[in-house]
């Protein structure tokens, strides 16, 4: 056995040390940093989600619904559903406000897919950011 598999890793905090900062981090978007004490670092994802979130909005594009199908089909629309929704309040507010991308195809609308997809799945990592600072594991 390998020494690294072998390492025991530390085991996980307890719940209401870590849930709150990430559920914060999902809903607003740099929020978990904030609740942190991490204003620079929570200023720096906030914007950067925004401005990517806005400018996927912007080139007018494509919100992913879930769809089922082939295999294929499934996990694209399936996944690009749950990171366009990891831009928490932003894909909300987005949809509350009837934003819907326009039925036509080109370079601009693809870009712009792409920049909403990239701003929840960058949130994302602002969420295991936050839970590692939470947790202890990070400083």
């Amino acid at each position: 056995m390998s020494e690294k598999t072998a390492q025991s890793y530390p085991p996980l905090p307890p719940l209401k040390q870590w849930l709150l900062p990430v559920l914060l981090a999902w809903v607003i978007p740099g929020g978990g940093h904030f609740m942190l004490k991490r204003h620079y670092r929570g200023a720096i994802l906030a914007g950067s989600v925004l401005i990517m979130f806005v400018l996927g909005l912007l080139m007018r594009g494509y919100m992913f619904e879930p769809m089922s199908g082939d295999l294929l089909t499934t996990i694209i629309y399936t996944g690009g559903f749950i990171a366009d929704m990891s831009a928490g309040v932003l894909y909300f507010m987005a949809k509350w406000f009837g934003y819907a991308a326009p039925d036509i195809a080109g370079h601009t609308v693809d870009y712009g897919t792409k920049f909403l997809v990239a701003a929840g799945l960058f949130n994302i990592l602002a969420m295991v950011d936050a839970f590692e600072i939470a947790s202890g594991r990070k400083q």
